[in-house]
Formats: structure tokens, C-alpha cells, sequence
């Protein structure tokens, strides 16, 4: 299947363009945004309404920060200020995840919570949010899927090898946004002891990004990270396991 090339601008008024990437991310934060104050009822609504600001704020500085420190140091060494630069694209999630949880951080300590309470009412109802953003990277023909000769194989427009690939975005999307939703869902139908929901997500995201990777080309600046078989994205996954399941073991153990 060729995909047919869709421009990343909606529109453009003078200097300011509304791309369909940036599209994406706000439906993804007003999606979380509903699934929160529609189901989470330990939080008000100005709680929800400043959780949410401050969380989008962390998402987008920590997911730059992310990328240039995790994906792209040259660049920062070359001119710092490039950290700056969002216009140009490039978020990472565990930078963005960083991010959110520094802001979490910060309300828990201003509302007087503990900070894994309020990480166990969000972690449940993020993946719908992952899910919308891996569209718009599908959409905007980005992170491109590894060669394949499998039926439903994409031909991207911005490959200039215009190999037939996975749709590897899509795969993302699928497990990210509903497999992971779903399994959170799972894990909340009984009570949890304090930091076992946020661990489960940890653990979830983490093995469902690292086997998705398979299907996704290594960034062509990095390649592969570890082994020739291991990509920078995989291996940022695997102390989030390793956390996931330390939360999860000292959360029973606390509880007994």
C-alpha cells in the first residue's frame, strides 16, 4: 500500500502553522483530560485542570529535553540553545515522561499527597493519549517502520528508499493506546496497594515499546544501540521494567 504523502500543515497564518502532529498531542492530553475527570473521582475539577496544565507543560520541555539529550547530544553540544528549538520536531516519551513526572512531583508536594497516590489515579488513563500521538507520527510519515514483505506493508512518502515497510506507528498505536489501556484497566477492577498501578504501567509500556521497536527502523543518526540488535528506545525501556517490577514487589511487601 503506497500512503499517500498528507501534508503535516492543517493551515498557516503568517508565521504560525497548526500541524497535524501538534493536532494529535491535543487530542491526546483532552482525551486523558475527559478519562480523568470522568472516572477518577479523587480528584476535583480544578485539580484535574491544573494537573493537566502543568503535566502538558512537563510532557512537551521534558520530551524536548529527551530527545536532544537521549537522541541528539551533538546537537546540543554544537549550540546548547537547540534545546529551545521545538518548532523543529523531536519529542522523546521517557523525556516527556520525565517531565510529567516532575510535575507530578510538584503538585503532589503543593496539594500535601503522596506522589504515588496521584501517579496511581493518572497512569491508568494515559495510553489512549500515547495511542492518538503514534497516529499523528504515522500521519506525518515519521519513525519509519523496518522493510517488509508482508501484505499490509506501507510505502511512506518521506522513505527515499521507498521501500515497502511496517507500519510500525500503527503497531505502536495498537499496543501503546488499547492493549495498554485495556491490561490498566485489568489491574484497577480491584484495589491496589500505593505505587502497584503506576508500577504496572512502568512494566506495561515498557515491554509493549520494547517489542515494538523490533518493527521500527533505528534513527538513522543513531542506529543501533546496543548488540546490532537493540535500539536507544529499547534499551530507555528497560530500567522502566526494572522500576515497574520494584514498584510493584515493594508495594505488596509494604502492604503485608
Amino acid at each position: 500500500m503506497i500512503l499517500p504523502e498528507i501534508d503535516p500543515i492543517i493551515f498557516q497564518i503568517g508565521p504560525i502553522a497548526v500541524r497535524w502532529y501538534g493536532l494529535t498531542w491535543l487530542a491526546a492530553f483532552y482525551t486523558i483530560y475527559i478519562l480523568i475527570k470522568r472516572y477518577q473521582k479523587d480528584l476535583n475539577a480544578d485539580q484535574v485542570n491544573d494537573l493537566m496544565f502543568y503535566s502538558l507543560l512537563g510532557a512537551i520541555i521534558g520530551g524536548r529535553a529527551g530527545y536532544v539529550f537521549f537522541y541528539s547530544i551533538n546537537q546540543f553540544f554544537d549550540n546548547p540553545l537547540s534545546i529551545f528549538f521545538i518548532w523543529e520536531g523531536g519529542l522523546s516519551f521517557h523525556g516527556g515522561l520525565l517531565g510529567v513526572l516532575v510535575a507530578c512531583l510538584w503538585i503532589s508536594r503543593g496539594w500535601g499527597v503522596n506522589f504515588f497516590w496521584l501517579m496511581d489515579r493518572v497512569a491508568p488513563f494515559v495510553p489512549p493519549g500515547l495511542g492518538l500521538v503514534r497516529l499523528g507520527n504515522f500521519m506525518n510519515s515519521e519513525l519509519l517502520g523496518r522493510p517488509t514483505d508482508m501484505s499490509w506493508g506501507v510505502i511512506f512518502p518521506s522513505d527515499p528508499l521507498g521501500l515497502t515497510r511496517h507500519p510500525s506507528q500503527l503497531y505502536q498505536a495498537i499496543g501503546e493506546g488499547i492493549l495498554l489501556f485495556f491490561y490498566m484497566l485489568w489491574v484497577i477492577k480491584k484495589p491496589k496497594p500505593r505505587m502497584n498501578i503506576s508500577g504496572h504501567f512502568l512494566v506495561g509500556y515498557g515491554l509493549i515499546r520494547f517489542v515494538t521497536e523490533f518493527f521500527r527502523t533505528p534513527d538513522q543518526h543513531i542506529g543501533f544501540s546496543a548488540f546490532e540488535v537493540l535500539t536507544r528506545g529499547q534499551l530507555l525501556c528497560i530500567p522502566m521494567i526494572v522500576i515497574g517490577m520494584l514498584l510493584i514487589y515493594y508495594s505488596y511487601r509494604k502492604q503485608n
